[in-house]
């Protein structure tokens, strides 16, 4: 995988965020996400007593595992949604089956100059009803020209 010159820092977008130190070519996979590979069972577990706030560093990684960017997690953690994003999350399946190798790595799905934000769709999509609390719960703040206003993604 290339090295490419990335940076964490405070993002306008929301918290911290991933910025290009160097230009960033359409198709560059820029960085693997990474953190604790556990089971959906175990961060439900973890996290059960945790009021849901929109603020997460999982990443469900398929049917049975999730990575938990809280635990040993690296700088893709910190790269924000948008609905307008310059990135793409791209799983890669383990060539031997077995689903806990599974690996996220971070794409750029076009040119990302010096100096711009890192933004991949969360694409989050929630089981229950989509109510306002949950939307406002999971706002976008993007600032995208066509912001939807939340990253859950809609049913199908």
């Amino acid at each position: 995988m290339p090295k490419k010159k990335i940076v964490a820092r405070l993002s306008p977008i929301h918290g911290n965020g991933v910025f290009a130190d160097e230009l960033i070519r359409k198709g560059e996979r820029i960085v693997r996400y990474k953190g604790e590979v556990r089971t959906h069972a175990q961060v439900d577990e973890a996290y059960a007593d945790i009021d849901e706030n929109g603020h997460t560093f999982l990443f469900t990684l398929n049917d049975d595992y999730v990575i938990d960017a809280n635990v040993d997690g690296n700088v893709a953690r910190w790269i924000n949604h948008s609905c307008a994003p310059n990135c793409e999350a791209v799983q890669e399946e383990n060539t031997k089956g077995k689903p806990h190798k599974d690996k996220v790595f971070i794409e750029a799905i076009r040119d990302i100059q010096p100096g711009e934000e890192l933004t991949y769709n969360y694409g989050i999509v929630l089981a229950e009803r989509h109510t306002a609390k949950l939307k406002k719960i999971w706002g976008c703040k993007c600032g995208a020209k066509k912001c939807t206003g939340t990253m859950l993604q809609p049913k199908k």
